[in-house]
């Protein structure tokens, strides 16, 4: 009996150890995948005009990239990250354009969608011809296995669009609240807190501000009657959207000190550096 029992558990040892090898064996493992290969419906030069801003600028379309694993194809679903940048920053420019895309195999930008990018992300001056790259990059899930395609160049020349932001119809612009020296007193001292009109859409201060405080933009001194301003939520004491009498005071830093505000009128965001 004890020869029987014996000769059961050395059986039952060898099942399991079978079993768990075979196991191991069958866990799925990257076997590879072909970099997406990106082309667009034109070449050399990308459409743009205000005339035309309803209409296709470009359309991108890229290759399956064809991720495989040791059980077969993945059925994962894959998203792609499509960069705009310009020549030569090689897609390290923070304000580079990124577009993420889900299972699609093409996308198409209207060319006021694609002037948009390029002055208020790409921050590039209309009227003037510029060269631009684009890439796809393909992911799996949480950004796995990123495949990079080819690299496209093109020339662009943004148009002008209105402001998002109206400018002062006054042509000044002044700093008033508790992070100035004049506090929330209207009119405010000058010339200490009013703006130096870079362009006519562009304002810029240098100043000391208190840390810890708040302040508003007056497009004229000595009235309460209108003000820019910005949504708490949408912004951070060193910048972010503004608009013309929205609800709440900007954000003063929390350290004091001597601060350099500028107010882009044409992007609608104000910035604040020390």
């Amino acid at each position: 009996m004890k020869k029987v029992t014996k000769i059961l558990a050395g059986f039952l040892f060898t099942a399991v150890t079978i079993l768990s090898c075979n196991k191991k064996e069958n866990k799925d493992y990257f076997a590879g995948g072909t970099a997406p290969v990106v082309s667009a419906s034109v070449a050399a030069t990308i459409p743009l005009s205000f005339a035309n801003k309803d209409n296709e600028a470009i359309k991108l379309s890229w290759t399956n990239p064809a991720y495989y694993f040791t059980t077969g194809i993945s059925s994962q679903d894959v998203s792609y990250l499509i960069e705009i940048d310009t020549t030569g920053a090689n897609f390290s420019n923070p304000n580079k354009q990124s577009i993420v895309i889900s299972k699609d195999l093409s996308v198409s930008i209207t060319q006021s969608t694609f002037n948009d990018y390029l002055l208020n992300q790409l921050v590039l001056a209309y009227g003037v011809v510029h060269h631009i790259e684009i890439r796809v990059t393909s992911r799996l899930v949480n950004n796995t296995v990123p495949l990079v395609s080819n690299v496209l160049k093109f020339d662009v020349t943004p148009y002008q669009i209105p402001p998002k932001v109206a400018p002062p119809t006054t042509g000044h612009l002044y700093l008033v609240g508790s992070a100035t020296a004049g506090g929330w007193n209207n009119p405010v001292p000058l010339p200490t807190q009013e703006f130096t009109k870079i362009s006519t859409t562009l304002y810029r201060i240098t100043i000391n501000l208190v840390g810890g405080q708040q302040y508003l933009f007056l497009p004229l001194n000595g009235d309460w009657g209108h003000k820019y301003a910005c949504v708490a939520a949408n912004v951070t004491a060193s910048g972010g959207d503004f608009g013309y009498d929205f609800s709440d005071n900007f954000p003063g830093p929390a350290a004091g000190g001597t601060y350099k505000i500028e107010v882009d009128f044409q992007r609608g965001k104000f910035t604040v550096t020390q």
